[in-house]
Order: structure tokens, then sequence, then C-alpha cells
């Protein structure tokens, strides 16, 4: 078994960004919060912290492609988010299609929530993170089998 790789997965978004924790060993991620964002640029403070106190070996970013794979202003923005991220903590970053994870958040949400709608009110930022790094994490796996 090689080493334990810890990440960060990041929801990006203008106004807020969702972030979750997860590690190869068990495959699972966990939102862990969601940063506010001043048009899509984070208190790099509190990001710091963050990755101070979760010591990731590896940065995920979900990538908003359009539905048809083409790129999106967003997805040019979250490139540049990782492209800062990558420069000012120096760790590997890799970017995920989170064509669906949006979807998939939206979706858990209205399963759990009593009434349809109530989803609405919970922010799916950091569930969405958790679902992109989640993928990644099972990418691994694929790599290693």
């Amino acid at each position: 078994m090689g080493n334990i790789r810890r990440a960060l997965g990041f929801d990006y978004g203008t106004r807020q960004i969702g972030v979750a924790n997860g590690q190869s060993l068990t495959g699972n991620a966990e939102e862990l919060c969601v940063l506010r964002a001043r048009d899509g640029v984070p208190d790099w403070e509190q990001l710091g912290r963050l990755i101070r106190e979760w010591q990731p070996t590896d940065l995920v970013i979900g990538l908003p492609l359009n539905m048809d794979g083409s790129p999106s202003e967003m997805s040019a923005r979250a490139e540049k988010f990782a492209r800062r991220l990558h420069g000012r903590f120096n760790l590997p970053v890799h970017m995920v299609d989170e064509r669906l994870s949006t979807f998939e958040a939206k979706s858990s949400l209205r399963e759990a929530a009593r009434s349809p709608g109530s989803y609405r009110e919970q922010p799916v930022d950091g569930l969405a993170a958790a679902l992109l790094l989640q993928s990644w994490l099972a990418s691994l796996d694929e790599e290693s089998a």
C-alpha cells in the first residue's frame, strides 16, 4: 500500500467556496466549511489556517464545465483559483470535472429534507466539495488497481 494522501477539496464559487477534507485510506470525504469569497477571492489567511490545520498532501478543485464539456467563464475562474492556491501553498493541485457534483449535492439535500424545497436553506457548497473530493479519491483507487 502506498502513502496515505490527505486532500482538501474546493467547490469554487464567486461568493462562497465549499471546503471538504478526505484521505485515500478510506476514500471518504466530508464537508468542512464554506468560506466567504469576494468576487471569487477568498480570505487567504483563513484558507492558510485550514491548510496548516489539516496538512493536506493534495488540493482538489472542482472544474465547472458546461454540460457539453466545453469550458465556461466559471471554469476559467476556478483554474485561476487553482493556480493561486498552488502558487501560495506549493501543493499539488488537481482539477476535477464537477458538472454533476452540485446537482448531486442538491439531490442529496432534497432527499434528506422532510419537506420539498427546504434544501434551499442549506448551502450545497460544502457537500459539493465533499462529492468532488470523493470522486478524486475514487480515481486514485482506479489508478492503483
